[in-house]
């Protein structure tokens, strides 16, 4: 049963066009006729700059993709009630239009509440203060707000010709509305009621293409029920009339202020997906493909613990955060798409038959009589042992926890487990910060003036009240209620008497002070004096003085919650403050004080972050840069760093804070070190693949801080005066800062003599990013190598040509392929050795010209 979403348009003088049709039944899209496997890649236009969007849609259809997902940002658009913003990096119909450019397909996830570890879930915060409004809920007042948005988007895309049911160009095939709400419509007590209103909503805007819910197992037909989680084979939609999508194929996970960082191994996203089709899928969306930087305020809070993300949103996507290729994440995933491809009339057109090949292997057959087409997924789910299994009177070896794909039902041309791709190792190469050229100096700038030292200039932040107070109030205020998330900080400060005859006045004691918040972070003052930073319940040693005394609270928020139920509710900011160790074992309970508020920092009122802002006597130049002093800003004008690389600002000196270049906001840094989760390896090689997959199974920079290095395009750079803005909070260092550029400095690879590729040959692909090309070759082995990129070392077999051979094919080179066979080494050589053990390891260098570079061997025996 197909169910029809297409529309005929009329065009002038009565000539009938057909428009583009898309339709879908129990087993795929139908696309004009024609079933279509979708291979699709997340890119979130707002989470990259515009000037890199090209690049990211070109990369990802190299990489197999002929379809692009993204989310559409709410709060980032209707920025007050009727008021729009679709500009710059928020330009949407410009990305669409770019993948309409590219031949792409477009699905459109409007939500328009996404979750996406984005502030308040991408809804607006004005939203929240609307009367009598509950988010996600039948609330009159959300749905009204909610479909307002839902059909000004549609609208635009509809004046855009961008639906595929309005043209044979149009990229959008598929449209979201809500994400992940069926696992929490029970906390809401309505049932299906809103879900249901809101299936009935889109269906009504005829935009001509199927409508999709993720996570929602009882989305309302013809709204298509989806997946998001690690593995989607298990899914089934709620009608068989429905097709197996999987609208997120997460490639790791996100990373918060106090985490290391969590990798995935690339073979087990690649058996995911490949046990995702040979269970009946026909959808798949890789989340994601290129997670890039939650800029300026825009990380959200998680649901668990509600701390918030850090600025990078790398996801160990196979393109990183800087825009650079991870290896062998997107070759890997590239060679699955390049064999699931192969594969699609059959698997889509012919029903599969299940088989049994032992006892943890099994197989799928798709056989088409008609056309003679056969295609064979054989599977080994047994985590340890590796299994050989006999299909159709042939011999197959499957190693654990993979799926060999067989295009003919005879030939493997693609291996979850085995991994031929090459392995990229980037670095940060650090740039001391320079000062502009004097060319680019004016008279009594910012920045100090043209000699080769850089000039810190500095704005020290009052602690408490810096102004008049917002308000006065007893007792704590939640700090969005009292911000409206116009900025991240608010102060609290109240006072207390201490009796001259206090016991601890005469013998030194000190005082607590005992802190129970609902926050990211909070810094306590105490007669101005900075007396501890805290990221959860804490008591903190203080010294009272006879008389009165001060006591401030700097209470900072990293991000709103984004996700989880009735998360616009959860609080921010002190719920209890008290002081222990008065006479008699007396606390007093300063909960219920008399508290003054003051709203933001000064800096943030004067606008000191703004370029505009540098000759209006605000900023002092000191003879020497006050160091690890908190609540102070700093300033400078830097040179913009040579060349063409990916710029991160290098933080490690500093505490916590935020950090600008030109006055757009780099983001919240925050250099807290990470806890240890799980199994923590020195390189991502060591990760063990096999088995059921969980963050905590491979990590890496256990104590480490969760971000040092924070993103700065280069677009952001002028050729001249760049002013550099970094807000302190607990004290660090700024004449240690440093701009690295990302580069990839090394390549390596390693293929098994048996691996099967689509080329129907083992051979090792190098290849260096654009402009840069392979000076050196640092390890070569055709034998039995161990180890992996970075510890190559030779084992008991060892061709003697391996350099000689890598050399002639490589050096010098951008990229070359070293083919595992007798035409390249003369395998008699090595007497003893079998097929089913060699392979050739190559590690290389990327230089920057070519040069006549000779490799240095530095192969440890």
């Amino acid at each position: 049963m197909k169910l029809a979403l297409s529309f005929i348009l009329l065009l002038p003088f009565l000539s009938i066009v057909v428009a583009e049709n898309v339709t879908y039944d129990g087993r795929s899209l139908i696309i004009n006729g024609t079933r279509r496997l979708i291979v699709s890649t997340t890119i979130h236009y707002t989470r990259i700059m515009p000037e890199m969007w090209p690049e990211a849609i070109r990369l990802a259809k190299e990489g197999g993709a002929n379809t692009i997902d993204t989310y559409v940002f709410w709060n980032i658009h209707e920025i007050e009630p009727d008021i729009y913003n679709f500009a710059g990096r928020n330009d949407l119909v410009r990305f669409v239009k770019l993948v309409q450019e590219a031949g792409l397909f477009l699905m459109l996830r409007i939500g328009p509440f996404i979750g996406a570890e984005w502030n308040y879930g991408g809804i607006p915060v004005w939203l929240h203060y609307i009367p009598g409004t509950a988010f996600r809920t039948e609330s009159a007042s959300f749905k009204y707000y909610m479909e307002k948005f839902v059909t000004y988007i549609v609208n635009m895309m509809k004046r855009e010709k961008f639906f595929a049911s309005q043209g044979e160009t149009g990229p959008i095939i598929l449209a979201q509305i809500e994400n992940e709400y069926g696992h929490l419509q029970g906390f809401y007590g309505v049932g299906h009621n809103y879900s249901d209103w809101a299936a009935r909503m889109v269906v009504s805007k005829d935009i001509g293409v199927p409508w999709i819910m993720c996570r929602e197992g009882d989305a309302l037909d013809p709204v298509i029920d989806t997946v998001n989680d690690f593995y989607g084979d298990y899914y089934h939609p709620n009608s068989v009339n429905k097709p197996k999508i999987w609208t997120e194929a997460w490639t790791g996970w996100i990373q918060t202020h106090y985490e290391p960082v969590f990798h995935r191994p690339t073979q087990d996203l690649a058996f995911a997906a490949a046990r995702f089709f040979q269970k009946g899928g026909s959808v798949i969306n890789y989340y994601m493909f290129y997670g890039g930087t939650n800029f300026g305020r825009t990380s959200g809070g998680t649901s668990a613990n509600n701390f918030a993300v850090i600025t990078s949103y790398d996801y160990d996507a196979p393109v990183d955060e800087y825009g650079l290729l991870r290896y062998p994440n997107y070759g890997h995933i590239k060679e699955f798409n390049e064999a699931i491809k192969l594969c699609e009339n059959p698997i889509l057109t012919a029903k599969p038959t299940q088989i049994s090949l032992g006892p943890q292997q099994e197989g799928a057959v798709w056989s088409n009589v008609a056309s003679g087409e056969c295609v064979a997924f054989l599977v080994n789910v047994d985590d340890k042992k590796d299994a050989t299994v006999v299909f159709r009177n042939a011999s197959y070896h499957l190693p654990p926890w993979s799926v060999s794909i067989l295009p003919d039902c005879k030939n493997v041309v693609f291996n979850t487990a085995k991994v031929s791709s090459q392995t990229t190792v980037p670095e940060m190469v650090p740039e001391d910060l320079k000062p502009s050229p004097e060319q680019c100096m004016e008279e009594n700038d910012a920045g100090g003036d043209s000699s080769s030292s850089l000039k810190w200039q500095v704005f020290e932040e009052k602690v408490g009240i810096w102004g008049e107070p917002d308000f006065v109030k007893n007792g704590f205020m939640d700090q969005l209620a009292a911000t409206r998330d116009t900025t991240d900080y608010l102060w609290y400060t109240t006072s207390i008497d201490v009796n001259e005859n206090e016991g601890f006045l005469k013998d030194g004691s000190q005082v607590a002070l005992e802190l129970q918040f609902q926050t990211h972070c909070l810094h306590a003052f105490v007669n101005g004096e900075f007396k501890g930073t805290s990221t959860g319940d804490a008591t903190i040693p203080i010294v009272l003085k006879p008389g009165r005394n001060d006591i401030s609270i700097l209470n900072t928020i990293l991000g709103l919650p984004s996700v989880g139920p009735f998360f616009e509710w959860r609080r921010g900011g002190p719920i209890n403050v008290k002081l222990a160790g008065f006479r008699n074992g007396t606390v007093i309970d300063l909960s219920t004080s008399s508290w003054k508020y003051q709203i933001g920092l000064e800096g943030e009122h004067l606008g000191i972050y703004k370029p505009e802002t540098t000759n209006n006597g605000t900023w002092k130049l000191p003879p020497q840069v006050p160091k690890m002093k908190p609540l102070t800003w700093y300033k400078a004008t830097v040179e913009e760093p040579s060349g063409n690389d990916p710029i991160g600002l290098d933080m490690i000196s500093m505490g916590k804070g935020s950090a600008w270049l030109n006055g757009q906001q780099i983001g919240r840094y925050w250099l807290k070190r990470s806890n240890r989760v799980g199994t923590c390896v020195g390189h991502v090689e060591e990760c063990d693949y096999r088995g059921q997959y969980a963050r905590e199974r491979c990590t890496t920079g256990c104590g480490e801080p969760a971000q040092r290095w924070y993103h700065i395009p280069r677009s952001w750079f002028k050729p001249c005066g760049n002013t550099l803005v970094v807000f302190e909070e607990q004290g660090g260092d700024p004449t240690r800062l440093k701009l690295s550029k990302r580069r990839i400095s090394t390549v390596c690879a390693s293929v098994a003599e048996d691996y099967p590729n689509l080329q129907g040959n083992a051979t090792v692909h190098l290849k260096c990013p654009k402009n840069r090309h392979i000076s050196r070759i640092r390890f070569a082995s055709f034998g039995t190598p161990t180890g992996f990129c970075g510890s190559f070392k030779k084992g008991d077999y060892h061709h003697p040509d391996s350099a000689s051979v890598v050399e002639k094919a490589c050096l010098n080179k951008n990229g070359c392929a070293i083919q595992v066979s007798e035409e390249s080494f003369n395998k008699g050589m090595l007497t003893g050795a079998t097929s089913a053990t060699m392979r050739l390891a190559v590690e290389a260098t990327c230089g920057s010209s070519k040069g006549n570079l000779r490799s240095q061997m530095t192969q440890t025996n």
